[in-house]
This record gives structure tokens, C-alpha cells and sequence, in this order.
């Protein structure tokens, strides 16, 4: 079960996933059964894979296939000019600005599209930065600004997560994400006490605990 891509590009795009504990001890013991096929069918004795003689017994089949996030977009709108730019092209990322804001189309907000190291944390903090300008804290740049923010974060995709880089995924720069996010409404973004803290020890969810917007 190698995958054909490097880890970092794995850790870039979001395709690295975290196994549960001992999940390769039931491998061993033959409770898990690992098949690598591009296809199945279904048979009397259960599911058949693409390049396997014998079939797998299976009583019950889910189908855990992921969710096509860039069509469920597209999917909200009636109007296909917008449901044709929403969700960018097959040779583009998804263009939201922050992650969140389309530049043409600012009165949708999108919470949860793109992945991080902890999801609840980072659409917990997209919300309180979509409330925060909805309440008059703060205002979108131009749409060329945004625009051009948005190319240089698929610059950035494309060059770390290659062939991935439609998948919206903020692994290797959450940090730096989130300082963006709280510099748009004017919060410290170092959430440290002290220098020397800010600079060595990691960031986590517990460091956004109580963050206030700054109206001054």
C-alpha cells in the first residue's frame, strides 16, 4: 500500500492519513484486508477487485469514496455563470480568498472547504473572521488584490503538492494561515507570552482560546 506520491506531498495536498492504534497488528491478523485495485464488482460471495481471482466475502459494503467538495459548490447556485466560476477549473485550485470568499462572489462564504491540521479549530476561526466582517470590523480588499492572492496560493499548491493541487489543504502552513486570519481582524497573530515562546514552542487550537477582534 505505497502510495505512488512523495510524503511531502502527501502532507502539502492533505492525502496523508492518520491511522488508528494498532491498525496494521489487525492487518497482520488478517482482520483488515488490504486490496489495491482500481475497480470492484459485486458477486454472489461478496465483492471481486480489479486483478484478483477470488472474491471477498462481504455481507456489507460501504462505500467510504470521499465527497466531491468542488461540485457540491458548483451545486448551490442556479445561475451557471456563478456555478462555472465558484469552484475554478480542473487546471486551477478553488479560488476563495482566505479560503472562504470567492472574489466575484463576496456574498458567499464557504467555512470548511479546505483542510488543516484540525479542522473544528480552523472553521471555528473562519467563522469568528466571517462574522467579524459581516459586523463592519473589517472590509475585502479589491477583487484584483484577492485575485492576485488567490493565484499565489495555487503557485504555491502546485509547486509542493503537484498533482494534488486541487485538494485546498493548509498542512505545512497552518501558522502562517492563521496569522493572516488575525491580522484581517486586527488580533495579535503572536498568541505566545514571550519571544522566545512565539519563535520554538508549536502552535495549537488552545492559543486561539478567547481571541477578540480589535476594534481600535
Amino acid at each position: 500500500m505505497v502510495p505512488d506520491h512523495s510524503f511531502s506531498q502527501g502532507i502539502a495536498s492533505g492525502v496523508v492519513s492518520i491511522l488508528p492504534p494498532k491498525f496494521y497488528d489487525y492487518v497482520a491478523k488478517g482482520s483488515i484486508i488490504l486490496k489495491n485495485a482500481k475497480t470492484f464488482t459485486f458477486c454472489k460471495q461478496g465483492v471481486t477487485f480489479e486483478g484478483y481471482n477470488e472474491p471477498l466475502e462481504a455481507d456489507i459494503v460501504i462505500y467510504a469514496t470521499g465527497f466531491k467538495g468542488d461540485k457540491k459548490l458548483q451545486d448551490i447556485f442556479q445561475s451557471p455563470l456563478l456555478a462555472s466560476i465558484v469552484a475554478g477549473s480542473t487546471e486551477t485550485t478553488v479560488p476563495l480568498y482566505r479560503e472562504i470568499v470567492h472574489p466575484r462572489i463576496p456574498q458567499l462564504a464557504v467555512i470548511g472547504y479546505s483542510e488543516s491540521l484540525s479542522n473544528l479549530f480552523i472553521s471555528e476561526l473562519r467563522s469568528k473572521w466571517v462574522a467579524e466582517f459581516l459586523d463592519g470590523g473589517f472590509s475585502l480588499p479589491a477583487i484584483k488584490l484577492m485575485e492576485e492572492n488567490v493565484m499565489e496560493w495555487e503557485r504555491y499548491m502546485k509547486r509542493y503538492a503537484k498533482d494534488y493541487y486541487r485538494r485546498s489543504c493548509l498542512n505545512t502552513i497552518n501558522t502562517w494561515y492563521t496569522d493572516q486570519l488575525c491580522r484581517d481582524m486586527r488580533c495579535n497573530p503572536r498568541r505566545k507570552n514571550g519571544f522566545l515562546a512565539d519563535l520554538f514552542l508549536p502552535y495549537g487550537p488552545e492559543d486561539y482560546t478567547n481571541l477578540q477582534p480589535n476594534r481600535k
